[in-house]
């Protein structure tokens, strides 16, 4: 009976052990992708630059003046102990000294990503990026609103209204919220002034949202980006097509257009 019941005990144990493994490691994946669409403080470093560097001091949390920060706490399904903010709730209020970054003790919130001249200054921080809804937001319907856009610290920066003609009525006029992503902190008083139920602009994190069109491209327009490729070799891809001049190539009837 002995060995029976040291037997069954040691099953009892493993199954136990691997239900809470089992419980650990949903929670950790859990806690991956939330941490993927956290909107971290001013001045953090990418997600997972941050998580290395952020020690869960909580010294951040303290010294933010309107309570906008917050740690994650068991439950949350965020990383533990990590400061993060829920824009629709607490915003950030975009202090100008900045005060939760220059008390990082370990860089996860760069100071120097948020100053010019050594100079803090919120309005570098890119916390996030707003993304307008286009089928809740009730401008584009028809219906007058700018909450956003009169939230918006940087008015008429961030945030613009375009205006158009509503062909539905033939006599009102549709202000509809654009976002200027260059411009657009994160800051979150947009999501958290919009008067839908659920708010129809939303801030997310730049890496999630934000495209990138390579190096490969290069704005005609833009000096700065001229210079990147002014020592660049071009290189010419000659196909049968190409040697003809482009009225000969539509003209051709040798079939290539067929």
């Amino acid at each position: 009976m002995t060995d029976r019941r040291k037997f069954l005990l040691s099953m009892a144990r493993s199954v136990g052990l691997a239900g809470i493994g089992a419980l650990v490691w949903s929670s950790v994946l859990e806690e991956s992708v939330s941490a993927s669409l956290l909107l971290r403080p001013p001045g953090a470093l990418k997600e997972e630059d941050f998580l290395k560097s952020c020690i869960k001091c909580g010294l951040c949390v303290s010294a933010c003046p309107y309570d906008t920060l917050k740690l994650a706490a068991p439950g949350d399904k965020k990383p533990m102990g990590t400061p993060f903010f829920d824009a629709r709730e607490m915003p950030c209020y975009m202090c100008e000294d900045i005060p939760c970054v220059p008390v990082c003790p370990t860089g996860a919130l760069d100071e120097s990503s948020v100053s010019n001249d050594g100079i803090l200054d919120i309005n570098l921080a890119q916390m996030g990026v707003a993304v307008v809804d286009s089928y809740a937001c009730i401008a584009f319907w028809g219906i007058q609103c700018d909450a956003c856009y009169r939230a918006c610290p940087l008015l008429d920066e961030a945030i613009v209204l375009e205006y158009g003609r509503n062909e539905r009525t033939g006599k009102h006029a549709f202000l509809k919220p654009v976002v200027m992503p260059d411009v657009c902190t994160g800051c979150g008083m947009c999501e958290h002034a919009c008067i839908t139920e659920k708010a129809s602009i939303t801030i997310i994190p730049r890496e999630v949202v934000m495209g990138r069109a390579g190096d490969h491209y290069v704005k005609g327009w833009d000096e700065q980006d001229q210079k990147r490729v002014a020592n660049a070799k071009a290189e010419i891809t000659q196909t049968e097509i190409s040697k003809k001049s482009a009225i000969d190539s539509l003209n051709d009837d040798s079939g290539l257009f067929e």
